[in-house]
C-alpha cells in the first residue's frame, strides 16, 4: 500500500493546535450554541427551564454536564421542523434518517452549515489519504440519507473528480471501477464485501484495481474486516463516523498514517462519553455511550445528543484532537440472549477468524418454550465447497461464540450470495422473538 501520510503544511492549524487552544475555542462556541438554541427553539428552552439551567450557567466545559440530554425521540416529537433554530427561509436543505420505527428524524442546514459540512468532509477525506486531483467513487446512497451527498460535497471541496454512483447495481460498480480507475471509494463496509464478491465473480483480481483508499462508515465494523478488505484490494481501509442528527458523515475520521481510532473534529463537535444507564459523564478511557453537542451548527444545533453508540475517548495521536475508539456496538442494538449481552460486531470478529467463512452474516433471534434461540446465518467462501468443510467451520464458530461470548448458537453455513444484501446499512439482526 502507498504511503499517503499528509504533509504537515497540508493540515489546518486547528488539527495540530494545543489542547488549551482547542478547549478555549470549544468553550466560546459552546456558549454561542446554548444561547442560540435557548433563544430560538421553544422546545429546548422549556427543557432547559425544567432542568433549572440557563446558557449563562456555562462557565467551563465541565458545566455542560448540568444540561439535559437530547434524544432521537425529542426530534420525532417535533417532527418535522420543530427543532430548527432559524426561520424556514434560511434552510437550504433537509435530510432525514431512515429509522425503522416511528417517524423519521428530520435535520436542516443553512448555507453556512453546508459549507462547514463540506469542509469537514474534505478534511476527513484528506485525513484518509485523499488528495486534490484524485478520482473518488461515491457508492453511498443519495437522497434523504446523508451519506452520498456528504461524501459528494466533501470530495468536490477537496478538489477530487467525483463519480456519483450511489448504491446498488453491483456489477456496474465494478465496471466503473475498472473503467474510470478511481483512487478512493466511499461506501459501507458490508457493501464493499459485495463489491469484492462481484470482482471475484467476474474473475477480476481486486488487488490490481486502481483503488488506494476505502473510506467506510454508516455501520459498525471490525479490524478483522479491515484486514480482509485491505488484503483483498491492497489498499487502505479507513473508518469515518457521523450521524445525520449531528451533521452527517465527517464528525470524526481515522488518519491513514495511524488507523488507531477516529479523531473527533472537536472544533465543531464537543464529545462526551456517559454511562448509558445513569447518564453520568465518564472519564476519558472508559467505555460508554457517545454524546455530542454541535458547536457551529446554525439550522439545527443539538445539545448533548445521545447517539447510542458505544465507544471511549482517547488522547490524540496523528492530530491534537481526541480520538474515539471504533464503535463496538450500540446500546439499542444490543441483544440480550438468556441474560447475556451480545453485539453483532462480536460475532463478526469471531467468524472472520475462520478462513472458510465470508464476512456476510445475519443473526436471527427466535423463542421456543420461553427459551431464546440464537442462530447465525453466514456464507461460505467459494473454496469451502464441501459439506464436511462447511460443517467443520460451523462447529468451530459455534464453539467460539460459546467460549468467548457465553451463549449457545446454532450456526448455519449458506452458499455464497445467500445472505440478504443491502446497498446501504446491513441488516445484521433479525429479532423474531415475540414482543412483550
Amino acid at each position: 500500500m502507498l504511503d499517503l501520510t499528509p504533509k504537515r503544511e497540508e493540515l489546518e492549524p486547528i488539527e495540530i493546535a494545543s489542547r488549551d487552544e482547542i478547549s478555549a475555542l470549544q468553550l466560546k462556541r459552546l456558549k454561542w450554541t446554548l444561547r442560540h438554541v435557548y433563544d430560538n427553539v421553544q422546545y429546548t428552552w422549556k427543557k432547559f427551564d425544567k432542568a433549572g439551567v440557563h446558557p449563562d450557567d456555562l462557565k467551563s466545559l465541565d458545566d455542560l454536564a448540568r444540561f439535559p440530554f437530547t434524544a432521537k425521540d425529542d426530534l420525532r416529537q417535533n417532527y418535522p421542523f420543530g427543532m430548527f433554530a432559524v426561520p424556514q427561509d434560511g434552510i437550504v436543505r433537509v435530510h432525514a434518517s431512515s429509522g425503522t420505527t416511528g417517524k423519521p428524524t428530520v435535520v436542516g442546514y443553512t448555507r453556512n452549515d453546508i459549507d462547514t459540512w463540506s469542509d469537514l468532509m474534505a478534511r476527513s477525506i484528506r485525513a484518509s489519504g485523499g488528495r486534490r486531483g484524485m478520482i473518488l467513487h461515491v457508492a453511498y446512497g443519495y437522497g434523504l440519507f446523508t451519506g452520498g451527498l456528504g461524501a459528494h460535497y466533501g470530495s468536490e471541496r477537496l478538489g477530487c473528480m467525483t463519480v456519483p454512483v450511489s448504491g446498488g447495481m453491483t456489477e456496474r460498480q465494478v465496471q466503473l471501477i475498472e473503467d474510470f480507475k478511481p483512487d478512493i471509494i466511499m461506501v459501507t463496509p458490508s457493501y464493499m464485501l459485495s463489491i469484492l464478491d462481484e470482482f471475484k465473480k467476474q474473475r477480476i483480481d481486486p488487488r490490481r484495481s486502481s483503488l488506494k483508499v476505502g473510506i467506510f462508515g454508516a455501520e459498525p465494523w471490525t479490524n478483522s474486516m479491515r484486514s480482509e478488505i485491505e488484503q483483498a484490494f491492497d489498499m487502505h481501509a479507513v473508518d469515518i463516523y457521523g450521524l445525520s442528527e449531528v451533521m452527517g458523515p465527517g464528525v470524526a475520521n481515522e488518519c491513514v498514517e495511524t488507523k488507531d481510532g477516529l479523531h473527533v473534529w472537536e472544533d465543531h463537535f464537543y464529545p462526551e462519553v456517559i454511562d448509558p444507564v445513569t447518564g453520568k459523564v465518564l472519564p476519558d478511557g472508559e467505555i460508554g455511550e457517545l454524546v455530542f453537542t454541535s458547536l457551529t451548527k446554525e439550522a439545527m444545533p443539538v445539545v448533548r445528543y445521545r447517539t447510542r453508540d458505544l465507544t471511549r475517548l482517547l488522547p490524540g495521536t496523528a492530530r491534537s484532537m481526541r480520538r474515539m475508539e471504533k464503535i463496538t456496538g450500540r446500546s439499542d442494538d444490543m441483544m440480550i440472549v438468556r441474560g447475556v449481552n451480545v453485539f453483532p460486531t462480536q460475532v463478526e470478529e469471531l467468524l472472520l477468524e475462520i478462513d472458510q467463512l465470508a464476512g456476510h452474516y445475519q443473526v436471527v433471534l427466535t423463542r421456543s418454550d420461553r427459551l431464546d434461540l440464537f442462530e447465525v446465518l453466514v456464507e461460505a467462501r467459494p473454496e469451502a465447497n464441501s459439506a464436511d468443510v462447511r460443517q467443520g467451520a460451523a462447529d468451530r464458530l459455534a464453539r467460539r461464540i460459546k467460549d468467548r461470548i457465553g451463549v449457545t448458537a446454532k450456526v448455519t453455513v449458506l452458499d455464497p450470495g445467500a445472505v440478504e444484501r443491502s446497498a446501504g446499512k446491513a441488516r445484521r439482526v433479525v429479532d423474531n422473538r415475540p414482543k412483550v
